[in-house]
Formats: C-alpha cells, structure tokens, sequence
C-alpha cells in the first residue's frame, strides 16, 4: 500500500474514532482489489474496507448492506462510511469462517440454517437495489473460459468447436433468465458466511456484487461450492429440501425434476465461469492459491454435462480436448 493511501486511512480512522490510540492489522486477501483490516480501539474491534476508487466501488456494498439489514439479513453493521475514498468501517463479525467449522456432523444443521436464509433473501423486493443478471452478464462471466481458461492450456478452437460452445453458453444463458427471478448474493458460499459469537445467526459478508437472477444459482453455490465437495446423495438431499422450503409460486408448473435440472444448469453456468476466474487471478493478479482449487472445479463441469442432452457437444469437447491437457498442467480430482 502507498504511503499516501496509508495516511489517509489513519487520518480518516482518527476522525471517525476521535482518537489516533487505536490499531490495525491488516488481513490476508481475497480475490480482489479490496483489502480488510481488524481496526483495535478502546477494547473494541471493528472491520476495516479499504476499497480504492480506480478500482472498486463502495456504493453497491452500502446499499445491499443496508437494504438486507432492514429485511433482517445478519450483515455487517456500517458504522462509519467515506465513499468518495473507498473507506469503510464495519462491525467485525470476528475470525471464525463457516468453511471452518463444517464437518459431516454438523453440516446439515448449518446447511439448512442458510437454506432458510436464502428464503429469506429471496422474498425481499430487491428490483430497485441490484441490477438484473442480464443475458450479457451472464454470457461475459463464461466467455473468461474462452478468454482464459484455454489459451492456459493452449487449447485453440476449430470453428466448430467455438460455434457448440457458444451455443452452450446461449443454451445456459436463456435457461438462467427462465427460472424465477430472485434477489441473488452470487457467492454464498461457506468462506462468506461468519460464526458469530453471539446466537446461532450465520453472518453473510461479501455480497455486494447481488444481482436479481435464478432463484437456484446461491443454493448450488453453497451445495457445489468450489472448495469444498459433499457426498452426491447428501447433495441431492439438500437441493430436495430446498424445492420443498421454496414458496408455493416457485413451484407452480415446477417439478422437483425441472428445479433439479434448473440447478444443475445454473451450476454449471457458475462453474464454468470460476474456471476462467481462477486461471485469471493466477495469470493476470498473480493469485496462485485459486489454482489447487482448479480440479474440483473441472470435476464439477464434467459430470454437470454429462447427463443432459443438448450438452453432449460441450461434454465430449471435455473429454476429448481438454481434460487430458488439464490434468496434466492442474492436476486431477477425485470424488468425494
């Protein structure tokens, strides 16, 4: 961090705290532009968002910070806010990360704590707070997989091959927009959901990139999240409990078998996206730790393509191009 930005930072903290006798120490990462800090002042500790202008924006955080608190959501409380320098400070939800704490004991009960979250987020009328995911959004997210995911493996496509895999993208695309549409957290998954001290409430960090979109993309982000895999049939129960939690209208000419394919599809959308994600953070951000999480990712890509139809072009593309090069320069995975 430049000097500059650093004395700004204390600058701004001694005038929100009225004091300069407090302390930070600085965290680890994560995969963007944003850095956090646990900010120590008078036997109280809060959180602080250092999130550069050029570089990221605080607004989005703010407002879905503050529309979910008032639908009763457990977010970070804002305690002090300075938009125009990206500062942030934040109640400190503490050090104990869900993915953490889960075991095959007690995941189950955590589980289906979120589930009802979900629910709960779910039914909030978000319209006039995120925007929609778009047909472009969505589109973009997977084009990282031509952009990055391949030339990482030097993988260069016929026309053919192109031509299937954008049809692929349109097909996932247009299934995505066809399913109810939802105030969606687009990472919830167990590395952003907090154990608080106090009561049983999950607390739910890292959502300000919400957007209205399918009512199952958060539910597989969580069942299939890409670092850490569950037993199939346990996931299976869990997307079962879901479709039965979900809301009379969520239902309506839905089957359980149609929700079922809607969330392997949204899945596979998600996931296909996170492999051009990773090889962009190593590449282009030099963030290697993503890379040994790359195999589990793939593994989920195959098997979601491989039980549909008109998903056998982009599955025996797989197969034939590319899991071979991939294990070879990330390595392979093996079922849980």
């Amino acid at each position: 961090m430049n000097k500059k930005r650093e004395r700004l930072i204390k600058d701004w903290l001694t005038s929100v705290l009225r004091s300069d006798q407090f302390e930070i120490n600085y965290l680890a990462g994560d995969a963007s532009f944003r850095r956090y800090a646990r900010v120590i002042y008078d036997n109280k500790t809060f959180m602080l968002m250092d999130a550069p202008p050029d570089k990221e924006d605080c607004v989005p955080f703010v407002s879905v910070a503050e529309f979910l608190s008032k639908n009763k959501v457990k977010v970070p409380t804002i305690e002090a806010k300075d938009l125009e320098n990206g500062f942030l400070l934040l109640e400190d939800f503490g050090d104990i990360v869900l993915s953490q704490e889960l075991s095959l004991l007690n995941v189950n009960k955590y589980y289906s704590q979120c589930f009802l979250q979900l629910i709960e987020m779910q039914a909030s009328d978000a319209e006039k707070v995120v925007p929609a995911y778009s047909r472009e959004k969505l589109s973009a997210e997977m084009h990282l997989f031509l952009d990055w995911f391949l030339p990482s493996l030097e993988i260069e496509l016929t026309d053919i091959e192109r031509h299937n895999i954008e049809n692929t993208f349109y097909l996932l695309a247009s299934q995505a927009l066809e399913q109810p549409q939802v105030f969606v957290h687009r990472d919830f998954h167990s590395r952003n959901l907090m154990k608080l001290t106090s009561g049983e409430a999950l607390g739910i960090i890292d959502f300000q990139d919400a957007v209205i979109g399918a009512d199952t993309y958060d539910l597989m982000s969580l069942v299939r999240d890409a670092y850490v895999q569950w037993p199939k049939h346990q996931v299976e129960g869990w997307i079962r409990q879901f479709y039965d939690a979900l809301p009379e209208d969520s239902k309506m000419n839905r089957t359980f078998e149609q929700f079922h394919k809607d969330a392997d599809l949204m899945s596979l959308q998600r996931h296909i996206k996170i492999l051009g994600i990773f090889v962009r953070l190593f590449k282009r951000d030099g963030k290697e730790n993503y890379l040994k999480d790359l195999p589990r990712v793939m593994w989920y890509v195959l098997h979601e393509s491989e039980k549909y139809p008109e998903l056998q072009s982009f599955h025996q593309f797989l197969k034939n191009r590319v899991i071979a090069k991939f294990n070879e320069v990330y390595g392979s995975y093996s079922e849980v």
